[in-house]
């Protein structure tokens, strides 16, 4: 590992300690280096609001330790007066020589990069790809004005979720259940279908939750109603599209109620038809060493007709772990990015 990504690596860990808190800012962290390549601030940004990163280093030096230096930042510094005054513009008062970028910010009013070489800084790039990773949630949110949606499942070795007469407690370890519960409150809001409260009536505790209720099918006693926030989507407050619910419309009205990040809990059909319309941009799977052996069985996954493999959905996975007995993978729909 060379020194630049040494730092970039520095920064990402440092822009982690604002998740959750940030939104829906992009999460930032900033190290910089005096120009003798000695570190003397690292900074990160901390809540909705406060100082952006890079701010909240430099200004932790009071004796302009920074000048002639080097700045990592794994975000390019903004441009533009938003709640804060633009980095960029601290970054030359403080006469930085370099900056090394992880990625370029993809809110159009962001021209950091121009900015710093117009002021005969130098500017490179580093990490870039694991930069739009840590930042995927932003991203999507910034591009598509829509929230981010990762669909969790949990199955047999044969992807099935439940049996045929829908018997489903419990395929998972209690230990996989009890992440789950922890994934949630990583999520701005909760998705579920009617066909999933009315079959297990879940109380899924949240702060936010939404209910694809088409035909406003759940009865208001459900244990789902007695905690959290709750918006039901129906066809009385959604456009319905061949039948169904137009989830891209319930995603859009849920990104401006505040919503940026989702996590869908629901059985194969929901499931199939938004990986099917690519609704999807990751999958959380838990898979049990349980076999049903029985295709009359629920499928985790049932919204498409396909003839060849070659038309199979893809998938980037970049995490494997393991629960007990059972395994957990985390998987990028594939170019979920762009």
């Amino acid at each position: 590992m060379n020194q630049d990504e040494k730092y970039m690596r520095m920064c990402f860990a440092l822009a982690k300690k604002g998740k959750g808190k940030v939104e829906p800012n992009p999460m930032v962290g900033c190290v910089v280096l005096n120009k003798s390549g000695m570190l003397v601030s690292k900074g990160y940004h901390k809540k909705y609001g406060e100082k952006h990163a890079e701010r909240d280093a430099l200004l932790k030096l009071k004796n302009n330790e920074a000048a002639g230096g080097t700045l990592y930042v794994n975000l390019e510094p903004c441009s533009h007066y938003g709640k804060t005054p633009p980095c960029v513009d601290l970054i030359i008062e403080r006469k930085l020589a370099r900056v090394v970028i992880g990625m370029k910010d993809v809110n159009p009013l962001v021209d950091g990069i121009s900015k710093l070489k117009k002021a005969g800084i130098k500017v490179d790039f580093v990490l870039t790809e694991e930069a739009e990773f840590l930042n995927r949630v932003f991203i999507k949110n910034m591009t598509q004005k829509l929230p981010y949606v990762v669909l969790k499942t949990a199955c047999t070795m044969d992807g099935k979720i439940a049996s045929c007469t829908g018997d489903s407690k419990w395929i998972t370890s209690n230990e996989s259940r009890a992440l789950v519960y922890k994934m949630r409150k990583e999520f701005d809001c909760i998705m579920t279908s009617s066909n999933t409260v009315i079959a297990d009536n879940p109380r899924m505790e949240h702060k936010f939750k939404c209910i694809l209720d088409k035909d406003l099918r759940v009865d208001k006693s459900a244990k789902i109603f007695q905690q959290g926030e709750i918006y039901v989507a129906s066809n009385e407050n959604t456009p319905v599209k061949n039948g169904r619910l137009d989830i891209k419309a319930v995603l859009a009205e849920l990104f401006k109620r505040g919503i940026y990040s989702v996590f869908v809990e629901c059985g194969g059909t929901l499931a199939g038809s938004m990986l099917k319309d690519g609704l999807v941009d990751e999958i959380y799977q838990f898979i049990a060493p349980k076999i049903l052996n029985d295709n009359s069985g629920m499928s985790c996954f049932n919204g498409n007709e396909i003839y060849k493999i070659i038309d199979c959905v893809q998938t980037d996975i970049y995490k494997v772990e393991t629960l007990d007995k059972d395994i957990l993978i985390k998987a990028l729909i594939s170019k979920a990015l762009n």
